[in-house]
């Protein structure tokens, strides 16, 4: 292993899949002990057990991070066990219905909100109160490309998205002088989960379609891989990017130079 976070704690939401699982792997690998959150049971204690297959120590907290109550049980017990919070990765969301702007479910809009921004929202929240309490610490959020630009069909996506982007640079304005980093990440189409279940929200006929112009869009002509976006997240929470606050770092392939 290498020593990058050599000491370091770090919690990872959404860690049971996809962007999540390979940032907590990374995580690990860069010295880390880290806090696996997510609601899926079985995810998370598998993540668990690959960093430990790696070498790495890590411990799994199942966790709604849509429930402020969960969010404050998690930063609680995470401390009680190792002691500090370093880094946070705030990387939990969901995809969501697809429809048009006019006819979108209220209640899905809803759903979307309270998971995807609340969510986020809350685990900053109580994660920046652990990390005043130690003198400092790193955060990085997970956007999407649509924090950005626009996404049709996928309004509440969308506007959590550019949500998080403006909690991102509200908290780092505020914590810079208190030694606490905030970022995010803002991947383009990557082969994970959420975005199968993004194409499983088109219509069968066009699935194939949508793949294709998703990978088209990129001008590197191809989707990132969740370790692309896990070796971002590592570098963001490292002494490397000390500098760096504010931030919204696109992973597009060059998606939004166009």
């Amino acid at each position: 292993m290498s020593a990058r976070l050599e000491g370091k704690v770090a919690l990872v939401t959404g860690g049971g899949s996809g962007i999540g699982r390979a940032a907590a792997l990374a995580f690990a690998r860069e010295g880390a002990r880290v806090l696996v959150a997510d609601i899926a049971l079985e995810g998370g204690e598998e993540t668990v057990r690959g960093i430990q297959r790696q070498g790495g120590q890590a411990v799994f907290i199942q966790t709604d991070v849509s429930r402020a109550s969960e969010v404050e049980s998690l930063i609680r017990k995470g401390v009680e066990i190792y002691g500090r919070l370093d880094c946070a990765f705030n990387n939990a969301g969901i995809a969501g219905l697809r429809a048009p702007f006019a006819d979108y479910p209220e209640e899905e809009w809803d759903r979307i909100i309270r998971v995807n921004l609340k969510g986020v929202w809350l685990c900053m929240k109580h994660e920046i109160r652990q990390m005043l309490a130690q003198g400092g610490g790193a955060i990085v959020n997970t956007a999407a490309t649509s924090a950005v630009v626009g996404s049709p069909y996928a309004s509440a996506y969308c506007a959590g998205s550019h949500g998080i982007v403006g909690l991102v640079k509200c908290a780092a304005l505020e914590y810079a002088k208190a030694g606490i980093r905030v970022n995010a990440v803002c991947p383009g189409p990557i082969r994970t989960p959420l975005m199968a279940q993004l194409i499983a929200g088109w219509p069968e006929a066009q699935r194939q379609t949508v793949e294709e112009q998703l990978t088209a869009r990129s001008p590197m002509g191809r989707m990132g891989a969740p370790e692309e976006v896990a070796e971002a997240v590592v570098w963001l929470c490292s002494e490397a990017a000390s500098l760096v606050t504010g931030a919204a770092l696109p992973l597009d392939g060059g998606f939004l130079a166009g």
